[in-house]
């Protein structure tokens, strides 16, 4: 299968791309290329891609692929409060129109990358499936339930949306992030021997791994066509819905000598949610995640050491808003998150 990955060169993206050739299928990429150079240790083998904002997509780009999968977006919660304005005009606007290129191209499916985030005001202990209400908190997560409405529209017999809807991601990529949760606690923890949680931690937390997540795309790609048809799915594992400082707790385990401090300042989290991801296990060959976060902890622990992580790195090249700070305060990019020719 010719599979267009967009976000080839992010965090996802980097590490799914491997996966998915391993499969067998041929891969094409499509990136912005804004954190291409964010890269942790060896320089990943990219496949072959272009560099085209998603705002600029054409017919072109779509042309002779079989399944497209979607992840470039402006992908975090602090990110889409940045600019709500481009983060409704990408991750909606931009999505919608590569969808609609997709099918008019004859494109069978689309994989989009939603998020649990859209459960954001859940709140409860009770596990949240696939039918509860959305409460997205943040444009980020209003911007992918948009997306999944535009998207089930453009739904037919010979289109096929399904929205993959991750949680958490954590785990190593060559092209790190330190901007989520667990990422986050782990370089803290090396860097200051302090598991900094600014939150009460409180708020429930899914995570799943970033391998996690590039095997469920890939085995939804090839799924039988009504098991996946034109429905949304949580991408995750039970096991690893936990609060935030039981992540801190597992942080501070992986991390000899670490010590947990939950500073409260940041005050209550309202995004809180514990979520069912039997769907998906039903659906698609009873998929499950192989990766823990005890065992991603000590994974991020082993390849910070490894590659010589900085606390220089750590807050500026793998975190996304002060990527694209610098980026705009070089004149590299403008303020809409075009690159200046």
């Amino acid at each position: 299968m010719r599979v267009l990955l967009t976000g080839h060169q992010g965090y996802l993206g980097t590490v799914m791309a491997p996966v998915l050739a391993a499969a067998g299928h041929e891969v094409v990429g499509l990136d912005a290329g804004l954190f291409a150079d964010c890269v942790l240790g060896p320089a990943p083998a990219d496949p072959p891609g272009e560099r085209v904002d998603l705002r600029d997509v054409t017919a072109e780009h779509v042309a002779g692929v079989d399944a497209v999968i979607h992840l470039a977006a402006l992908s975090n919660d602090p990110l889409g409060s940045l600019a709500p304005e481009l983060t409704y005009d990408i991750n909606h606007h931009a999505s919608v129109r590569l969808a609609r290129l997709a099918r008019d191209a004859g494109v069978r499916r689309f994989l989009y990358a939603s998020t649990c985030s859209v459960y954001g005001a859940s709140g409860g202990d009770d596990l949240v499936a696939e039918d509860a209400p959305l409460r997205p908190v943040t444009p980020y997560a209003e911007s992918k339930v948009r997306v999944e409405d535009d998207l089930h529209a453009l739904a037919d017999g010979d289109f096929t949306p399904v929205f993959m809807r991750n949680a958490t991601a954590f785990g190593y990529s060559p092209r790190l992030r330190a901007d989520i949760v667990l990422n986050n606690l782990v370089g803290h923890a090396l860097l200051s021997g302090e598991v900094l949680v600014l939150s009460d931690g409180t708020p429930w937390r899914p995570l799943v791994h970033a391998a996690d997540i590039a095997r469920a795309f890939t085995a939804a790609l090839t799924a039988p066509r009504e098991a996946v048809h034109d429905r949304a799915f949580n991408i995750g594992s039970e096991i690893n819905n936990v609060t935030v400082a039981e992540i801190a707790e597992q942080v501070a385990e992986a991390v000899s000598g670490a010590k947990v401090v939950i500073t409260g300042e940041n005050g209550a989290d309202p995004r809180s949610y514990r979520v069912d991801f039997s769907r998906f296990r039903a659906a698609v060959l009873d998929f499950d995640c192989e990766w823990t976060v005890k065992q991603g902890a000590l994974e991020l622990a082993d390849a910070y050491r490894k590659h010589g992580l900085t606390r220089e790195d750590f807050e500026r090249r793998f975190t996304r808003l002060a990527v694209l700070r610098a980026a705009t305060d070089a004149g590299t990019v403008d303020d809409t998150l075009r690159w200046r020719r």
